[in-house]
């Protein structure tokens, strides 16, 4: 990535107005022609927003998205939309048994309401509060609950995969165990066990550490700094590791780069929600400072990753071990090249990783760390592409937002337009929402407003 060292949030918001201005009708256009009946929303074919059943994880980013909108520009419709969906939908998620998900379902929704009436924008309606944070709390212990315990301070969420399986993505859902417990809700086992919500989080954040983000430390011939592994296996009865894997992505041994995006936000994203606790809290679970140095590795290394194996405008390809790049040239010496016909690029993965880097600058900074502005200016930097108009859907009939976003390559279930021999000009809704989530933290920063967090 070629990082721009001047660029400003500042700088940014006229695009990041049109980008809202844009939005307003993508979103209105999904509620309208969505059949609710065949699932959620996943992402775009020819340009119109499909379901794929699956775990239905993208409704909370498609109602997520409303509340966000209404954020950025104070529209009290899509208020009005989001609250109406959200009480409609939502609740049947809170219990999924069946997934990794919640924090993915509910922070995006209940969670973001509840920002706001902390942050003084909706009126404080105590037994609306109560809901909000009921469902929080209970999606927290329900996701906790798909637990592996490993022993020795290990243990992990498991994927929807089964009880043997840790996804990387898991990492940016560990902010529903984080807010379930702030709001001081504890798991309860057998006998009245008291399962500390906080000790969970903490435990999947080192197992994933350990076992889902490589440090170029000799683990095995494919230890490159930085890179992760979108998959890592235990056997299940001696609580071995046993390799790593992959469902999205192109091989265990090379880089899924929206897995690699997931590490970033997510390990940034706590290492700020750590920064509120208490000593105390956490000395049960290894200690503050133990904790805090484990993520921060795993966040350095996984953002340097990002900075070094992306296009110099900051977009990465899909996986770093596709088989035909070698084909695309130096990918990393040149601008990305979202509609080539050889191995697509990953939008969401850009905007995924660009919160992550720029909430891993503003805690470097925050902490008195050397080399904030790096993880800054390079957040700002994909956020100006993302916000260009190679990325951008600016055609009206679009039901996306980001253009160029990836599904799952290795099943082919990304559309390929008519001529083309890749998947190239469509939207994920995680895409979607995560632009508009970096957006408003950015637009935040340049308008001076309240720093935006999950947990504020």
């Amino acid at each position: 990535m070629k990082i721009d060292t001047a660029l400003t949030p500042n700088d940014l918001l006229p695009a990041i107005r049109r980008m809202w201005d844009l939005s307003a009708g993508k979103i209105t256009s999904i509620d309208r022609t969505m059949d609710r009946a065949a699932g959620a929303p996943v992402h775009t074919v020819a340009g119109q927003y499909k379901p794929r059943g699956w775990t239905d994880w993208t409704q909370g980013f498609e109602f997520g998205s409303a509340i966000l909108q209404f954020d950025a520009t104070g529209d009290e419709s899509f208020l009005a939309l989001g609250l109406d969906r959200i009480c409609s939908d939502m609740p049947v998620h809170v219990t999924h048994f069946g997934v990794h998900d919640h924090g993915f379902n509910q922070v995006s929704t209940y969670g973001n309401l509840r920002r706001l009436v902390n942050e003084g924008r909706l009126p404080e309606d105590p037994w609306q509060m109560e809901y909000f944070e009921l469902a929080l709390k209970c999606s927290g212990a329900v996701q906790a609950n798909r637990w592996t315990e490993l022993g020795d301070s290990y243990g992990y969420i498991q994927s929807f995969n089964g009880p043997h399986s840790l996804f990387i993505d898991t990492m940016r859902t560990l902010r529903v165990l984080a807010l379930a417990h702030q709001l001081g809700h504890v798991m309860k086992g057998e006998g009245d066990q008291v399962i500390p919500l906080l000790g969970r989080l903490i435990a999947h954040a080192r197992t994933t550490a350990k076992y889902g983000v490589f440090y170029g430390e000799g683990r095995d011939i494919y230890d490159v700094r930085g890179r992760t592994a979108h998959e890592a296996i235990f056997n299940t009865a001696s609580k071995a590791f046993r390799c790593v894997g992959t469902q999205q992505g192109y091989s265990g041994f090379s880089t899924w780069t929206r897995g690699l995006s997931w590490a970033i936000t997510g390990y940034a994203e706590l290492l700020e929600f750590m920064e509120t606790l208490d000593d105390a809290e956490v000395e049960a679970f290894g200690g503050k400072a133990e904790v805090i140095a484990m993520m921060e590795k795993a966040a350095a290394a996984t953002c340097d990753f990002y900075i070094a194996h992306t296009a110099t405008d900051g977009i990465p390809y899909w996986d770093t071990g596709a088989p035909d790049l070698a084909k695309l040239g130096d990918i990393y010496n040149k601008e990305s090249e979202p509609e080539n016909d050889v191995e697509p690029v990953d939008s969401s993965a850009a905007a995924i990783a660009a919160q992550g880097l720029l909430r891993f600058g503003a805690w470097r900074e925050a902490t008195g760390r050397a080399d904030a502005a790096r993880y800054r200016q390079a957040g700002l930097t994909v956020v100006r592409t993302l916000l260009s108009d190679r990325y951008l859907s600016i055609d009206p009939e679009h039901q996306g937002l980001v253009l160029h976003s990836q599904y799952h390559r290795p099943n082919g279930w990304d559309h390929v337009p008519p001529g083309r021999a890749n998947p190239c000009g469509e939207a994920t809704m995680w895409g979607d929402y995560h632009m508009r989530e970096v957006a408003l933290y950015v637009q935040r920063l340049a308008e001076n407003g309240p720093y935006l967090t999950f947990f504020g």
